[in-house]
C-alpha cells in the first residue's frame, strides 16, 4: 500500500497566486525526487463545524482560505528517501523563508499516513 503526506494550511486570498507558484515549484521538486503524485487543493466546501473543521483547525481568519495538499509515495521508506532529497534541494530552501512565505506556517499542520483502503 502507498504512503501519503498531508498538509493543511491557511492561505490569504490576496496571496493565492504567490502560493500557487510556490506549490507548482514544490510539486516539481517532489516529483523530480521520486514522489508518485503531488496535489494542492483549494477549499470549496469546508464550513466551520460545531467542534472541529478545516477552518477551525488552522484558525482561519477573514480573507483566508484553506488549502489541503498531499503527496503520494510507494511506502514510508520511499517517502523518507524522497523527503531526504527534497529537504536538501536548494530551490526549496529559497522558498522557506518565513518572512516571504505566502501563508502563516505557524498555523499549518501535516502528517504521514499509511493508506488503509485503495479502492
Amino acid at each position: 500500500m502507498n504512503y501519503v503526506d498531508a498538509v493543511v494550511v491557511p492561505v490569504p486570498k490576496r496571496k493565492l497566486a504567490a502560493y500557487r507558484s510556490l506549490a507548482r515549484l514544490s510539486g516539481k521538486i517532489w516529483r523530480e525526487h521520486g514522489a508518485l503524485e503531488y496535489y494542492e487543493c483549494a477549499a470549496d466546501d469546508v464550513k466551520p463545524g460545531k467542534r472541529t473543521s478545516f477552518p477551525q483547525s488552522v484558525k482561519l481568519k477573514s480573507g483566508e482560505m484553506v488549502v489541503f495538499a498531499y503527496v503520494v509515495y510507494k511506502s514510508r521508506t520511499h517517502r523518507d528517501r524522497v523527503m531526504a532529497k527534497v529537504m536538501k534541494d536548494k530551490r526549496l530552501a529559497k522558498m522557506m523563508d518565513p518572512k516571504t512565505m505566502p501563508f502563516d506556517g505557524k498555523r499549518m499542520f501535516w502528517g504521514g499516513f499509511k493508506v488503509m483502503v485503495d479502492a
